[in-house]
């Protein structure tokens, strides 16, 4: 089953924020229009990550997602192949304030807010990457971001049944087919069926597609049953953001800090923002920098995979 309109994108126009919050509660997505992000500048935007993917793709640029691994830590060697590009926000990307620009969007902190029902003044800065085109055709296994495959059913239902306390993100710079996932996993536990499956099985029962067209922001539950399809034939450039709160404390520290973000984060004041997303993103990330610094070695969630 495909999605190119998903039934949950049509928000209350009374109240946007809330209607989104409840069809990810439900369906652990949401696809957002474009129209609801104006100052996103598309043109711009493809124009910067064209710039990044070439530089990862000649090696030029380090902090990449490298075929055929899909967890962190990546290998810095490009000459395999890639999939991803890290670190968008780093001080050293010449295109960084455009990038965060889009990542400290006041509507999009809005949404951010709203889902995971927090208050704006206490988002946290996490993390801000691209997906990309890989440089041959490449599948994630079925995976919840948090959750290992051994995990028993109990131990899944103790997870899921925490508070997510981030929203996290696709915004799609081009028309996006590759996230694949099972609408309302993120409120049970595998099925049998689910848990017996092979790791790409390609037609898992009740699955979807989700279509995103270019513009269109997908928020989706992270510990969703979900994979990623990628074709390398079709170009791809999605920024691939999170946005956590300082309610999660240490339960966020390795989904964030396992990406390396912390050992730059600091190094940039976000001068060249306007001044009132300066002082929103500068604020974010001081929250991000006091988390690294209580947290030590936070490891990593499959190390190997």
């Amino acid at each position: 089953m495909t999605v190119s309109d998903p039934a949950n994108n049509n928000l209350s126009s009374s109240d946007p924020y809330t209607a989104a919050r409840l069809a990810l509660d439900r369906d652990g997505f949401v696809v957002l229009p474009a129209t609801l992000f104006p100052s996103f500048d598309l043109t711009a935007l493809r124009a910067a990550a064209t710039r990044m993917t070439a530089a990862a793709r000649s090696g030029t640029w380090p902090y990449i997602r490298t075929l055929s691994k899909q967890f962190p830590p990546w290998p810095q060697d490009a000459s395999n192949g890639i999939w991803g590009v890290q670190h968008l926000l780093h001080p050293s990307n010449p295109d960084h304030v455009l990038f965060a620009k889009s990542y400290f969007d006041a509507e999009l902190l809005k949404y951010v807010a709203a889902l995971i029902q927090t208050d704006e003044a206490d988002l946290t800065m996490e993390l801000y990457n691209m997906l990309v085109r890989p440089d041959r055709d490449f599948e994630l296994r079925w995976h919840r971001d948090d959750i290992p495959a051994s995990a028993s059913a109990e131990e899944e239902l103790a997870r899921l049944r925490k508070p997510g306390y981030h929203a996290q993100w696709n915004l799609a710079l081009y028309d996006d087919s590759s996230l694949v996932l099972v609408p309302g996993s993120h409120r049970r536990a595998r099925t049998d069926k689910e848990r017996a499956a092979e790791p790409y099985e390609p037609h898992m029962p009740g699955q979807i597609t989700v279509h995103l067209k270019a513009g269109q922001v997908a928020f989706y539950n992270n510990n969703i049953l979900h994979r990623g399809v990628y074709d390398s034939q079709k170009e791809r450039m999605t920024l691939h953001g999170s946005i956590g709160t300082v309610a999660a404390g240490e339960q966020r520290a390795r989904n964030v800090l396992q990406h390396g973000v912390g050992e730059w984060a600091k190094e940039d004041d976000f001068g060249e923002l306007a001044p009132d997303m300066k002082e929103v993103a500068q604020k974010m990330r001081q929250r991000l920098v006091d988390l690294g610094g209580k947290s030590g070695d936070v490891g990593f969630f499959s190390k190997d995979e």
